[in-house]
């Protein structure tokens, strides 16, 4: 026995009974404030005067935000395991990866029975709960191919298709004190959870024994099994001295043995005491957490997550896994490990990462990247995951995952000034900003992160009315190619502060942005499906209506060719960025006469209903291959090439953004974004297999465009780069990268070659 190295929890065992429902739920509720990690409620379907525990666990997940729940523990015999796996992935996903499992084979046998439950032996639920597991993990495990069958002797599963993934990897947590199920916790269990009152120190000894012995057995390191441990004769305010039954100080000089000596790293107290739970999380928790790693560093305690020898064997080579950072490693991810499959790919494409680094401070983001620089392998970036061109996942290398970096706070209300950082999705910022009456255009998908849109442009539903999003950015924290944090903004960095609105990818990783927000609360939505047979028409009339629409009206225009119907289809989205239904009638009217109206819709709606998040699971399900361009005017030339591509069948998706507006009102220098005169943005999308078609008619458009929007842009030829960044802005930026990002680190998503340095010979082009 030893410490086995895991972070610290705390929560409590709060009783579920019925009788008091409100006291229920302000016992969660205070778990959450008091700074614990965890609530857990026991399950006793069979018992009258208690919730049913499930529809409890689903009502305090929606009541809290931060807080993860559980049973302690689940009543498997009366909750058969197909049922209970998409129950729980459904809540790990409703709630945000806060789930999880706490597992029993079964007590109280008459109650089960009285239920219509099957009695069984203690060895008979041992065999019932390791079947049950294996069909857990078969329906959350939505890459294997094929249906999940099962033929065991307790639960047989014919035929089921496998899903939802959960949000995270869930933990099953066993309830266990004889030897048949302590083996089956080292065995195949993330957890073991008992009660100290039924253990004295030698049945822990003795149980922690058998659940190593168990997992060494099976080829798991006993480390990847957390010890949890419920407390139920505790008492804050006694004078007795006794074991947990007195002030704060003698609890954590209590508990520090049972981590450092028997490997408990978390602990739940059984006591509905408000002023109990309020010490225990803002008083016993930080002090025990402060020992505890006290010790750790003086005795040298690894800390990263443990792996079995199947896992250890999935690394890759040219990666020093054991030699990560110790502020890192808890949070990597490999490609072995349970999380693996849900960080390797983003939105668009499929990635095979060596190693996936999830930093969740500005500090931490430092690491990854000096980790990952000594490493010498290529590195990726990622904020949401969306980036189309796929580069912000690799095979092979290490990927930088933003996602913990979620944070959006509202730093001043009068001034409207936001902070966001990059690993939030938009859809969570707009429901974060609406209580204020703010609103950030933001593109229109709510599961776009915002590291890259906010680097990069920013064509949103409200772009003609407020600009890009670029273009209300007010300051910046990146972590530069040399390690430093800077903070940027026009009195400091006022180069950086310039380019990394629209070329932000190319000269570090960007930490957190401060925004000015628009006062925008609920808007004006319409949408209308259009035939759109004679596209070049639709297109003419369209822009013609677009351009001369106020300026408080954006619009998306999206072609598909036809695959079942007679003749494409187009949908088009306005917005009216005001809540002026009248000006917003006059508005949209005339765009009913751009072609035969199959649908159509309009609503008052606030902003953030039109962006919600999603958060949908990526696994490369996107489309892989588009062309970006910009043009001025949808002339007639421009709508007929348009036309013959869109009924080619070639192309799977043509669409237009309405810019001009607010976004023409900048000046073309005064971000690394230069595109102020036109006003579309054009996207074409095909299959990688009519890639060469799409090609072909992209060359025939070609001529009449005017620059490229980076974000909708597949094909990264170096020579692309004189569309996006047009001189002198691509020389001013390839000066700047020299100076920030001399050895070209940031390499992945459309780079920006460092200009070479006066005297070293003669200058490459921009295509090297």
């Amino acid at each position: 026995m030893s410490d086995y190295g895991h972070d610290l929890l705390f929560g409590t065992f709060v009783t579920p009974t019925a009788q008091a429902p409100g006291q229920v739920v302000a016992l969660a509720e205070l778990t959450e404030a008091a700074g614990l990690d965890l609530v857990t409620f026991q399950d006793h379907p069979y018992n009258p005067d208690f919730f049913d525990t499930w529809t409890l666990l689903s009502w305090v997940a929606a009541r809290t935000r931060r807080l993860r729940v559980s049973a302690n523990v689940l009543n498997l015999p009366l909750r058969p395991p197909a049922v209970l796996a998409r129950a729980a992935a459904s809540l790990d996903l409703l709630s945000g990866g806060r789930f999880e499992l706490g597992l029993g084979a079964g007590a109280f046998w008459d109650g089960v029975e009285g239920m219509g439950g099957r009695r069984l032996t203690a060895g008979q639920g041992v065999t019932a709960l390791r079947e049950a597991i294996e069909i857990l993990r078969g329906v959350w495990d939505d890459t294997s191919p094929g249906l999940l069958r099962s033929d065991g002797k307790y639960y047989r599963i014919p035929g089921m298709r496998r899903g939802p993934a959960p949000a995270h990897h869930i933990n099953i947590w066993l309830g266990a004190y004889q030897p048949r199920m302590l083996a089956l916790t080292g065995q195949t269990a993330d957890g073991w959870l008992p009660t100290l009152e039924y253990l004295r120190s030698p049945d822990r000894n003795t149980a922690n024994r058998l659940i190593d012995e168990a997992a060494v057995a099976a080829g798991r390191d006993p480390r990847q099994i957390r010890r949890l441990l419920n407390l139920f004769q505790v008492d804050i305010s006694s004078n007795s001295r006794g074991f947990l039954q007195g002030p704060p100080e003698q609890w954590v000089d209590q508990l520090l043995p049972l981590v450092l000596q028997e490997g408990f790293t978390a602990f739940l107290i059984g006591r509905d005491d408000p002023r109990l739970i309020q010490t225990f999380g803002q008083e016993v928790a930080p002090a025990l957490r402060e020992a505890v790693a006290r010790e750790r560093a003086t005795a040298g305690t690894p800390t990263g997550p443990a792996r079995s020898s199947v896992a250890l064997a999935k690394r890759q080579p040219g990666i020093d896994y054991d030699g990560l950072p110790t502020t890192l490693a808890r949070q990597a991810v490999e490609p072995g490990d349970p999380d693996y499959d849900r960080v390797r790919h983003n939105y668009t494409r499929p990635g095979s990462p060596a190693l996936v680094l999830r930093p969740g401070t500005a500090a931490e983001v430092a690491d990854a990247l000096s980790y990952a620089r000594s490493q010498v392998v290529s590195i990726s970036v990622r904020s949401g995951g969306h980036g189309i061109s796929g580069r912000s996942t690799n095979d092979g290398g290490i990927l930088i995952d933003l996602c913990r970096l979620d944070k959006v706070e509202v730093l001043d209300r009068a001034s409207r000034r936001v902070r966001l950082e990059p690993g939030a999705r938009w859809g969570d910022v707009a429901q974060a900003l609406a209580p204020y009456g703010l609103a950030i255009s933001s593109g229109d998908y709510g599961d776009v992160g915002v590291g890259g849109l906010a680097t990069t442009g920013g064509i949103g539903y409200l772009a003609r009315s407020y600009g890009l999003t670029i273009d209300h950015i007010l300051a910046a924290e990146i972590v530069l190619a040399n390690g430093t944090l800077a903070r940027v903004d026009a009195a400091n960095h006022p180069d950086l502060f310039w380019a990394i609105r629209g070329a932000g990818g190319n000269f570090g990783i960007v930490t957190a942005l401060e925004i000015e927000a628009y006062e925008v609360d609920s808007v004006v939505y319409a949408h209308l499906a259009i035939d759109a047979s004679d596209t070049a028409e639709v297109l003419r009339r369209w822009g013609r209506l677009v351009e001369n629409a106020p300026r408080e009206l954006t619009s998306f225009l999206s072609i598909y060719p036809s695959r079942r119907r007679t003749s494409p289809l187009a949908q088009v989205t306005l917005v009216y960025a005001r809540d002026d239904v009248d000006a917003a009638q006059a508005a949209l009217t005339p765009f009913l006469e751009i072609g035969p109206v199959l649908d159509q819709q309009a609503q008052l709606a606030p902003y953030a209903a039109i962006v919600a998040p999603p958060h949908n699971r990526h696994h490369g399900q996107g489309i892989e291959n588009t062309h970006s361009g910009l043009l001025h005017h949808i002339t007639t030339e421009s709508a007929a090439t348009l036309h013959t591509m869109v009924h080619s069948g070639d192309v799977l998706a043509v669409q237009l953004r309405s810019v001009g507006g607010a976004v023409n009102d900048v000046p073309r220098d005064a971000t690394a974004y230069p595109h102020r005169t036109q006003n579309f943005s054009v996207l074409a999308a095909t299959s990688p297999e009519h890639l060469p078609q799409l090609d072909k008619y992209w060359a025939e458009l070609y001529p009449q465009l005017d620059g490229m929007y980076l974000s909708f842009e597949t094909d990264t030829d170096p020579k692309r780069l004189l569309d996006a960044f047009p001189e002198p802005t691509l020389g001013r930026l390839r000066q700047l990268k020299a100076t920030y990002d001399p050895d070209n680190v940031f390499n992945r998503n459309f780079p920006i070659p460092p200009a070479t340095p006066a005297g070293a010979g003669k200058e490459t082009d921009h295509a090297d």
